[in-house]
This record gives C-alpha cells, structure tokens and sequence, in this order.
C-alpha cells in the first residue's frame, strides 16, 4: 500500500508534536513493508535526505509566511501525492484538510484519511482570518475525509456534538530508548536527578511562564530547570526567567540528547493550557518519569492517576505541588511506575501503526 502523509513540516522531526507523531507512525508502518511517502518543507532539514528508515522524503518548496506556509505546501504535496497515484493520502492537522475535497474529486479512487491533532483555532498566534479558516479546515475534514483519526474521548464526542461526524480514537504514542549516559547533560550544566524537565514547542500557550513563575517562588532546593524546545515566545521566557542560573534553555533536541534529558531528569512538568494528547508527556510517562501536570482534560485522559495535577494557569498552586513532589518522593516515584505501565499498556506505536493500517484498509 503507498501511503503520503501530507500536512506536517517535516521528518526525522526538529521540534512539534505533529512532526514526532508522523515521524513515528510513518517509521512503524515502513518496517511492516508499506510504501510510505512524507512530504517534507524545503530546507526542513539541514541537508537533504531523501531516504530514512525506510520511508522516502520528498522535499517541496512553500510560501514562507506564517498564514500561508501550512497551506501552501500541503496544496504541492496534495498535487504530488496524486501524480504518484498514492493508495491513502493521510492529513495531518485541520489546517491542511481545507484541501480534502481535491483528491475526493480529481482522484476518486484514493482513500482520505484525516488526523485531527488538536483545535488550532485556540492558539493565540492565530489572527481572526487565520482562526477563521482552520475552522473551516475541520468542517471540511468532517465533510470530505472518508475517515477520521483522533487522539482522545473529548475529541471524538467534539466530533460528533458539532459536525455529526464518527471517528476512530487512536492516541499518540511513546516511542523511547532509556539513556543512562549524561554527556550531553554536561553541555548544559545538568546532573543527572538534579533538574526538572519541559519539552514541548515554546509558545504561550504551554503555560512555561507558571513554571518559570513557580520555581522562582520556591523555598531553596538543589534543582535546576531545563527547558527543552523553541518557538517565538522563547524571548519573552528568557525575560523572566533572568539571570537565574538555575534555568536551561536548551533549544530543540531529539534522537540520544532527548533521550538522555528525559532518561536523567528527577520530574516532568507540562503545563499546558490547551493539548491534544501531548507526545513529550507520553514519552516521559513511559521513561518512567514521575510527572506533574496542567488540569486540562487532554492531560488527565493521558494520565489518569498516575500524575500530580496543579490547576492550569495557576503558578502558586504549580509552586505548591513542586514543593510537595520535593518532600514526598517516595509518592512520586510510585507514579512514575504507574505511569510507565501505562505507557507500554496504552500508548504503543506498534499497537497504534497496526491500528491505522486497519483505517487505511476499511
């Protein structure tokens, strides 16, 4: 079966959930023997490469503009992905699914199959026309796909309540390789145990200004932060966060560093306002990394209770819960247990591949 997966920015993924998740999926489905296609934004990667693991690149130019970028090259891609008679054309993301209509009108014979990775409308660095037309990306996504994947229960019931649309729940998953080395560590002055870690992309509404807001709050510890990612909001975090030597940016990291910040840390933060099934938190979960997170519902259907919740947007209630993690670490290393059981029970990519290869073949 040839399959393009179209939408993302590009594998093997710099930063973003979106990225990892194709990364991964398009990885697994390769080593089960189908043909899969990733379409790639030009100059993505520092050099190209038109080849990994088994899955081929094709690399399309796009217009460099933060409105236009997404859809622009999912619209060459769309083109080239029909040119090459695909058997499934995958979208990735509602943006892109304003394009769904034209393989089911050009190309009939090619199945479409949408992702829906989260309501990108709720993100503030959207203008209104912006939040205007990703809306319409998911109506036509519930019109034109011939079938839906989304990561969560909330999701689905969302679906079905606004556009009378079924989907299949298939969540994210961990992909992880433990690391017990720390010299990539030392690069940044971290010792193993001796810091918290944040990955995620760095935007606003990943809530890292209560984390960095919490942790200048608390009583003193030997701990150090380590914020691992980038995006436009960075500047304004290094803003707050000073000259405090205690905080890390680390920029975006993947492959053996990413493994070695999870592999070494002593907790996971993720305080996100809004997610859809966040990949770093699956990965940290399955690092057996005790966790505390945000009170959003994304977080509490990935974790259930093997994590310490804080309420969003709330840094005395985040400084609060640190301080509690610091003094009962026997409870939260039991967490991380659980929650690396969790991981492995729920959230495989073998699992996750086999069951959208069942997708593709409906």
């Amino acid at each position: 079966m040839k399959i393009a997966f179209i939408g993302q920015k590009g594998i093997p993924a710099q930063n973003g959930g979106v990225d990892r998740h194709v990364e991964n999926l398009a990885m697994f489905l390769a080593k089960k023997g189908e043909q899969v296609i990733v379409y790639n934004r030009q100059g993505y990667l520092p050099e190209k490469i038109n080849k990994w693991e088994g899955v081929t690149l094709v690399h399309l130019p796009y217009i460099n503009q933060k409105n236009l970028a997404a859809i622009t090259h999912s619209f060459l891609a769309t083109l080239d992905a029909m040119r090459r008679k695909v058997d499934v054309m995958h979208y990735h993301g509602i943006g892109p699914c304003l394009l769904a209509w034209i393989p089911r009108v050009f190309a009939s014979k090619i199945k479409v199959v949408a992702t829906l990775h989260s309501f990108d409308y709720g993100n503030e660095k959207w203008g209104r026309f912006a939040k205007f037309m990703l809306k319409r990306g998911e109506r036509s996504m519930s019109r034109y796909a011939h079938e839906v994947i989304v990561l969560t229960d909330l999701m689905h019931d969302y679906l079905l309540q606004k556009h009378g649309k079924e989907s299949s729940i298939i969540p994210n998953g961990a992909y992880i390789e433990n690391n017990s080395e720390i010299n990539y560590l030392l690069r940044f002055g971290l010792e193993p145990k001796k810091y918290l870690v944040s990955v995620s992309r760095i935007i606003k509404l990943k809530g890292i200004q209560y984390l960095i807001a919490a942790l200048k709050e608390l009583p003193t510890y030997d701990i150090k932060l380590a914020i691992v990612g980038d995006g436009e909001y960075r500047e304004e975090l290094e803003k707050l966060a000073g000259n405090d030597p205690r905080i890390v940016f680390t920029g975006n990291q993947s492959g053996e560093v990413l493994n070695q910040l999870y592999s070494q840390a002593k907790y996971f933060i993720q305080s996100s306002e809004m997610e859809g099934l966040s990949i770093s938190l699956l990965e940290a979960m399955a690092h057996g990394l005790p966790c505390i997170v945000s009170d959003i519902p994304a977080n509490q259907e990935a974790t259930g209770e093997t994590a310490l919740y804080f309420r969003q947007k709330d840094k005395d209630d985040l400084r609060n819960k640190l301080i509690y993690a610091f003094e009962h670490e026997d409870k939260m290393t039991e967490l991380g247990v659980k929650a690396k059981e969790r991981a492995v029970s729920l959230f495989n990519w073998e699992k996750i591949s086999e069951d959208t290869l069942k997708i593709y073949k409906k």
